[in-house]
């Protein structure tokens, strides 16, 4: 399979819970790619959770450790990679992530709310409002997560198989037009 991307990074961007990690592991063993979840490398590299990062330093620390990380990431090929939901708001991670094959993986804030309800470890969904909060974030992040090569609307019913699937069947449709440019 790894001939279809010819060993080009591929970049799951998205809300939080809609499935990033989960699809891009499954992608990765498709693809015969490596996987790496932004989140994790910074948990490791910080040695905090990220809600510690988010408390003691703040949100644009955390920010500026997904840009470094991304940095790192991006000077590899044959990797899967699932980034962090805010990372498209920084304009100098549109330059790493354009490197490579961008993916939306697009959820309804219904379906996210309800993967999301028992999960304490989103600092940003720490809110007396969380489906609010959830509108207001993807309202602020649809314009910049629309830039994506791909955009892959989630329903309930799907496994992340079938959504794994059918990233890999609109691959070669993608490709065709980043060649003709």
């Amino acid at each position: 399979m790894n001939y279809l991307l010819k060993g080009v990074n591929l970049y799951l961007i998205g809300m939080m819970g809609v499935g990033k990690t989960t699809v891009g592991r499954l992608l990765a063993h498709q693809l015969g790619y490596g996987f790496i979840d932004t989140d994790d490398v910074i948990v490791k590299a910080a040695s905090k959770s990220i809600n510690e990062i988010f408390t003691e330093e703040g949100e644009a620390a955390f920010r500026q450790l997904e840009s470094d990380v991304l940095g790192q990431v991006c000077a590899y090929t044959k990797l899967t990679i699932a980034t962090g939901g805010g990372i498209v708001l920084r304009q100098e991670n549109w330059g790493y992530l354009r490197h490579g094959l961008i993916v939306w993986l697009d959820a309804p804030v219904q379906i996210l709310l309800n993967r999301l309800g028992e999960d304490d470890t989103r600092p940003l969904l720490q809110d007396s409002d969380p489906e609010g909060k959830l509108h207001s974030l993807l309202q602020q992040r649809q314009p910049l997560y629309s830039e994506a090569d791909l955009h892959i609307t989630i329903t309930d019913n799907q496994t992340p198989e079938e959504i794994a699937t059918r990233i890999i069947e609109a691959i070669p449709s993608v490709l065709k037009t980043q060649h003709q440019n």
